[in-house]
């Protein structure tokens, strides 16, 4: 029997695989449960000083130690407090950069694993998580114990999670990221390398970690784990340093350049308010922001960052969604080299956002599972949902709702030029695109707290609360 919580034992829905233990929820508190057959390595995890280490590093998120009293289950051999993390995200929303720096954060908390005589037992990059503004491991129960002239048995699914889908992001297409989304346990290797160009023949490393590796799962496919480990020569501790060494070189050797999309440099070349009607707007956006107060935003359709950086500045926790991959890449760069901490890029397409994934549907939240937030800010937005992409206004309203309790949007008219440039090859077809249809419209939602008109344009910013919602 499964519980509204998860499985059966209580645990969440993300967290039933591992027979290590498990996440829960007790009274609104985050716990994770040991369970007895995982009690001696994570003994050793803290005995060895691997744990220290890792803090110390800013590698792991950090726990305490709480009563087995508050177990789940019977039994329990040790039950503890992870600290919470904001907002879980994913590695299909992650942009080529934060991908990357997953990985290489993986490889770093391997390579420390192996000096304190412990070893990761996967290498998931749903257990990567960004905090304040950095990658770091959440799941505490990865490690094992070395063992001593095994292979890396993480080996595998570090390349189907990180390096395959980073090598074709590179190589092929920044969108072929998306194929995370549809295998949830990473890309197949095989399918990588039907899909890497002919070029990348002649990087070695992409040949060996990627081509030769998914020939040899075709290989033994047919093999038992047994025959397959029995087959296998001992594998030195500097045999595995160098395949994480060759590994990290590889990953760190990839690259993507954000360009050639049309809003990764928006609002240096393609913006309708100039320098003083975006000083005004910025202005406006600040003081309703400061009206709301809000601890938790989310930035919608937020390009690189620009009013994000308005609401982390006052101290909320932000998250800036955008559909465009250059975007999320070049806001994540900036974010990384002024070292901020409370903004999160991620990739988002409104029009099909990330559903709910994985078993039963329940292992992957979709983006409205993960809210509401305080704010969402929704600026220059509603114009290309309503009118590119042909989504009822009352829709539109409906799904906001859902995402937040205020909400700072922006109304830009037909008379705008970035609207007639939509309507320039299609009949208008949108008869209640109009200001009086958009308050009428949000208005069965929310509440219209404050209208200001933007100065030097004809667009309209409004600060409203959602309504309670009715059955």
């Amino acid at each position: 029997m499964m519980t509204e919580s998860g499985a059966s034992n209580g645990s969440l829905p993300s967290s039933f695989r591992d027979p290590s233990g498990f996440l829960f929820m007790r009274e609104g508190v985050l716990l994770r449960q040991i369970n007895p057959p995982y009690a001696e390595a994570f003994k050793q995890l803290t005995d060895s000083g691997l744990y220290d280490a890792l803090i110390k590093a800013g590698l792991l998120i950090p726990h305490t130690v709480v009563a087995t009293s508050l177990a789940a289950t019977d039994g329990a051999a040790a039950v503890i407090q992870p600290e919470r993390v904001g907002l879980i995200s994913y590695p299909y929303e992650w942009s080529f950069s934060q991908l990357q720096d997953a990985a290489l954060c993986t490889l770093k908390i391997q390579n420390l694993a192996l000096e304190h005589g412990m070893s990761l037992k996967d290498a998931s990059a749903y257990n990567i998580q960004f905090v304040d503004g950095r990658p770091l491991l959440i799941d505490t129960l990865s490690f094992e114990p070395y063992p001593e002239g095994q292979p890396w048995v993480a080996y595998g699914q570090f390349c189907r999670h990180f390096l395959a889908p980073l090598a074709l992001m590179s190589l092929t297409d920044i969108r072929l990221g998306q194929l995370l989304r549809i295998h949830i346990d990473g890309v197949p290797l095989d399918l990588a390398s039907a899909l890497l160009p002919t070029r990348s023949m002649l990087n070695l490393s992409l040949g060996m970690h990627i081509r030769l590796h998914a020939k040899a799962q075709t290989r033994y496919a047919d093999q038992s784990d047994a025959k397959q480990q029995g087959s296998q020569r001992s594998f030195s501790k500097k045999a595995l340093s160098n395949l994480l060494e060759s590994l990290r070189g590889t990953v760190a050797k990839l690259a993507w350049k954000p360009g050639g999309t049309e809003w990764h440099d928006y609002y240096a070349a393609n913006n309708n308010y100039g320098d003083a009607g975006l000083q005004h707007k910025e202005q406006l956006v600040g003081e309703y922001l400061q009206q709301a107060a809000p601890a938790t935003v989310w930035d919608l359709g937020g390009n690189t960052g620009r009013f994000s950086r308005i609401a982390a500045e006052q101290g909320a926790q932000v998250v800036c969604w955008d559909i465009d991959p250059a975007c999320v890449e070049v806001n994540y760069r900036q974010m990384r080299k002024q070292q901020e901490t409370r903004l999160l890029p991620l990739l988002l397409d409104l029009t099909n956002p990330s559903p709910d994934l994985g078993w039963a549907g329940r292992e992957r939240d979709s983006v409205a599972a993960r809210g509401p937030v305080d704010v969402v800010m929704a600026l220059g937005l509603v114009h290309h949902l309503a009118i590119s992409n042909n989504v009822p206004l009352p829709l539109i309203v409906d799904y906001l709702h859902r995402l937040c309790r205020s909400l700072i949007i922006e109304f830009i008219p037909k008379e705008d030029s970035q609207v007639v440039k939509l309507l320039a090859t299609r009949e208008d077809v949108f008869a209640d695109y109009h200001k009086d249809g958009f308050e009428a419209a949000f208005g069965e939602h929310f509440e219209i707290r404050q209208v200001t008109e933007i100065p030097e344009t004809c667009r309209t910013l409004y600060l409203m609360q959602a309504q309670a919602a009715t059955n």
